[in-house]
């Protein structure tokens, strides 16, 4: 159980959230659940609902108690990890707007954990799904709407939802596109000349009319085609072509930036067309090691 004022806090947190960082529903709904269960185990902890001052009153026993018992419900470090940074913001939000007490709950430490970076695809492996893929389905215009998904995929560096997000205004595809990535931050894009003409072929063939308010790629209902098909068919090429379990439609993302940066690619440049916040976060998507660092360092510092 929840009191009122911790509930209306935990609504205004959210909403300011979504207003100030654009995050997305899928993104506010994680930190909804996760900052709920950290008050609810505060409620079974203490014995009684916790309001806006019991709050001001956690400790450092408290934060210990509450990790010890997400660990005994089997949450994994990474997922603790991420829990803890909801709270965290939430208390820094609570601190600003409510001058509730925060420093045991930001002084709690997150477990460590070794970040697991995707795969890349060797380019051979990557030249192979791509074309296998428009041989999963007897349907052409199935095939072709396959092959142009994990096309743009490869071809562009786009998330699938990005690439699932294209609507039939974005049709025909020019050399760049606008996409409106994580956080509602918008990029442009160079679209190749492959993935174009992939997409321009499955429009030719899909029997739905690209309507410049629906989804760009059907099912075979007619409705927007989902993730999870996209997902089921690279693992279906995957066994087909027997390449590890790393391989994914997100693998196809990490595998473009890494063989543009082993092409000379800039990390700047690469960052821009991916949609990092941070350059640290295109290092570490792309297994960048110390030595290539340094080579791309020394040729971009005008004293180097």
């Amino acid at each position: 159980m929840i009191s009122d004022a911790a509930r209306a806090a935990l609504q205004g947190w959210l909403e300011a959230q979504k207003a100030l960082r654009g995050i997305s529903a899928n993104t506010q709904d994680a930190y909804a659940r996760d900052v709920a269960g950290f008050l609810s185990f505060l409620t079974g902890h203490r014995g009684e609902a916790q309001g806006l001052s019991a709050l001001g009153r956690v400790t450092q026993s408290d934060m210990r108690s509450w990790m010890a018992a997400c660990r005994s419900e089997g949450i994994g470090t990474r997922s603790l990890a991420r829990r803890l940074s909801a709270v965290k913001s939430f208390y820094r939000w609570l601190a600003e707007r409510e001058r509730v007490d925060a420093t045991a709950v930001l002084a709690a430490r997150a477990p460590r954990f070794q970040k697991k970076l995707p795969r890349p695809l060797s380019e051979e492996a990557a030249r192979n799904v791509i074309g296998t893929i428009d041989l999963q389905s007897p349907t052409p215009w199935v095939a072709a709407r396959d092959e142009a998904v994990v096309t743009l995929l490869y071809g562009c560096g786009l998330r699938i939802s990005e690439a699932l997000g294209l609507t039939g205004g974005d049709s025909p595809l020019g050399e760049a596109i606008r996409i409106t990535g994580k956080g509602g931050k918008e990029r442009i894009v160079p679209v190749i000349a492959p993935a174009r003409a992939a997409v321009a072929a499955y429009v030719r063939l899909c029997p739905y009319p690209a309507e410049p308010d629906e989804a760009l790629f059907r099912g075979v209902r007619g409705g927007a085609l989902g993730p999870r098909a996209v997902q089921k068919l690279v693992e279906q090429v995957r066994l087909q072509l027997g390449l590890p379990a790393s391989v994914t439609p997100h693998a196809m993302r990490h595998s473009f930036a890494t063989h543009l940066l082993n092409a000379g690619g800039d990390l700047r440049a690469i960052q821009e067309l991916l949609g990092h916040a941070s350059l640290s976060t295109t290092q570490a998507y792309t297994a960048v090691d110390t030595a290539r660092l340094m080579e791309v360092y020394a040729r971009a510092h005008p004293k180097a």
